[in-house]
C-alpha cells in the first residue's frame, strides 16, 4: 500500500525571530516525529507573502494533506487566514481550524460576537461603539485584536475604572487594532479539547497559578509571563492539574462550556479555550485558541500527556478529524 504524503506548513521566520515566533520550529519537530511513527511521508515548507511560490511548492509536493502550523504571516497575526485560504483554493485538506474558524477566532472581537450569539459567557467589552462607561471599582484591559501569544499584552495594559489614561485610550480607540475588556480578577483555566471519531475529548483541566503576586499586581498570562525567562512573572506563573476538593461543580461547567464552544465555533482537530472565573464562580471565556501551540511546554501538550496520550496518537486524531479527509489512519 502506497504511503500517504503530508506537508508540514509553518510560517517563515523573520530575521532575529523572537522566542514566541521561533517556537513554531519545535512544533514542526514534534509533528515530524509523530508522522514518522504513523508511517506518513512528509516534507516541511514555509509559508510567506510570496504565495505564488508557496502554491508552486505545494502543487509540486502533491500532499494528501497539510499539517497547518502557520501562526501568522510576516509576523502579523491578522494575516493568519491566508494559509487556510490558499489551501482551500487548491482543494488540499489541512489539519485544525477551517478558514472560517481561523478568521473568526483570530479576531478577538469577532470571536466575542460569536460567543454572544452562541450563548457562551464572556466579559464585557468595548469596541468604539457608543460611549465607554466604566463601572466603579472595576478594572479594564486594553487588548490587541489580532495578535496571538500575548504579544503586546502585559500589566501596563490594565487600568482601574477611574484612571484618566483609560478614558483617553477609550476616546482615541482604533477599532481596527484594539478593544477594551473588563479585567476579571479571578482564577484562570486553560481547557484543551481534541477531536475524535466519537466526538471531541475534553482533556484534563489546567489552572494557571500566579504565585506571590502582591497587592494590585494584575494576575495575567501576559507576554512577559510566557516568554521572558528571567522575569518575576515567568518564574512565578505556572500550570497545575491538581484541583481542589470543592472544584467539582466548576470543572463540570468548564467541561460543558468547552464542548459547547466546539459546537458554536464549528471546531475540529484540536483547540484550547481560555477562561477567567469571577468572584461568584462564573467562568467567562477569554478566547478560543484554534490550532493552539503544541510545543512541549505548551498547555495542549501538557494536557495530552496528563490524559495519557502519546503525541503520535494525538496527531493521528487531529489528522483523522480533517473535515475533507478521504482516508483514516
Amino acid at each position: 500500500m502506497e504511503k500517504k504524503k503530508a506537508v508540514i506548513l509553518y510560517n517563515e521566520l523573520s530575521e532575529n525571530a523572537s522566542a514566541d515566533e521561533a517556537d513554531v520550529l519545535e512544533q514542526v519537530e514534534i509533528v515530524s516525529e509523530s508522522l514518522e511513527k504513523l508511517g506518513i511521508d512528509y516534507t516541511t515548507q514555509t509559508f510567506s507573502l510570496d504565495m505564488r511560490k508557496v502554491e508552486e511548492n505545494l502543487l509540486k509536493a502533491k500532499p494528501d494533506f497539510v499539517f497547518n502550523l502557520v501562526e501568522g504571516v510576516d509576523n502579523k497575526g491578522n494575516l493568519i487566514f491566508l494559509a487556510p485560504a490558499l489551501l482551500n483554493s487548491l482543494n488540499i485538506p489541512f489539519t485544525g481550524g477551517t478558514l472560517e474558524t481561523i478568521f473568526i477566532t483570530s479576531s478577538k472581537t469577532l470571536a466575542k460576537e460569536r460567543m454572544k450569539q452562541g450563548g457562551l459567557p464572556t466579559a464585557y467589552w468595548y469596541h468604539a461603539e457608543g460611549t465607554f462607561k466604566p463601572v466603579e471599582g472595576k478594572r479594564y484591559i486594553v487588548k490587541p485584536i489580532w495578535e496571538d501569544g500575548s504579544l503586546g499584552l502585559d500589566e501596563h495594559c490594565v487600568f482601574w475604572w477611574n484612571e484618566s489614561e483609560l478614558l483617553n485610550i477609550a476616546n482615541k480607540l482604533n477599532p481596527a487594532t484594539h478593544f477594551i475588556e473588563e479585567f476579571i480578577d479571578g482564577r484562570e483555566f486553560n481547557i484543551s479539547i481534541l477531536g475524535g471519531e466519537n466526538g471531541p475529548t475534553v482533556l484534563p483541566h489546567a489552572e494557571i497559578i500566579f504565585k506571590d503576586y502582591a497587592g494590585d499586581k494584575p494576575k495575567m498570562m501576559g507576554y512577559t509571563a510566557k516568554w521572558k525567562e528571567d522575569s518575576f512573572e515567568y518564574e512565578n506563573t505556572c500550570r497545575t492539574f491538581e484541583m481542589g476538593q470543592n472544584d467539582g461543580e466548576l470543572l463540570k461547567k468548564l467541561t460543558l462550556l468547552t464542548e459547547k464552544s466546539w459546537e458554536v465555533f464549528k471546531l475540529n482537530g484540536y483547540a484550547r479555550v481560555d477562561y477567567r472565573v469571577d468572584k461568584l464562580g462564573n467562568p467567562l471565556i477569554l478566547e478560543i485558541n484554534v490550532n493552539p501551540c503544541i510545543s512541549h511546554n505548551g498547555g495542549f501538550y501538557a494536557a495530552s500527556e496528563r490524559a495519557g496520550f502519546t503525541f503520535d496518537k494525538v496527531v493521528g486524531r487531529i489528522i483523522n478529524d480533517i473535515p475533507s479527509n478521504k482516508y483514516k489512519l
